[in-house]
This record gives C-alpha cells, sequence and structure tokens, in this order.
C-alpha cells in the first residue's frame, strides 16, 4: 500500500498531540495518588479539552486515528491509510 504525502502542517500539529498525551498521561498518574489536587484536576480538563482541538485538527489533514468510533472516517474508508501514527 503506497503512503500519501502528507502536508507539511501534519507534523507540528501530531508532535503537539504527542506532547498533549504526554501530559495527560502524567497528570492521570499523579491524580491516582493525589484525587482531591482540584488544580490538578483542573488541568487535566483543560487539557483533555484542548487535546479534542488538536486531534480535530489532526484529523483534517491525515484521517482517523483511532478506531471503534473514537474517530470519524472520510470517504472512502480511510482507516487503513499509510502512515500510521506510530510509524511516524
Amino acid at each position: 500500500m503506497a503512503q500519501k504525502q502528507l502536508p507539511e502542517e501534519f507534523y507540528p500539529l501530531m508532535e503537539e498531540l504527542q506532547a498533549v498525551d504526554f501530559v495527560l498521561v502524567e497528570l492521570t498518574l499523579y491524580l491516582d495518588t493525589h484525587p482531591n489536587d482540584q488544580a490538578a484536576i483542573q488541568q487535566f480538563n483543560e487539557m483533555a479539552e484542548y487535546r479534542h482541538h488538536v486531534k480535530y485538527q489532526v484529523e483534517q489533514y491525515y484521517g482517523p486515528l483511532q478506531q471503534f468510533g473514537n474517530s470519524y472516517s472520510g470517504y472512502p474508508w480511510n482507516w487503513d491509510d499509510a502512515p500510521w501514527p506510530w510509524q511516524i
């Protein structure tokens, strides 16, 4: 299967999404042991909202990042378009 050419704008957006995901994982681990930290919960929720925004932008260039209804598909079905996020 041939890889499609991705626009230059895709790569900084994908890097931003990966950074946000890292922050969310770290905040999740922290909140597992500090469940009453209101500031951390607020930061988690803000980052989760920001992630939705960045994910939407990435998917405009790339297509769906997640399967099982977590992302919409373009037409034609584009879930199997390469490169996949972990191949970049």
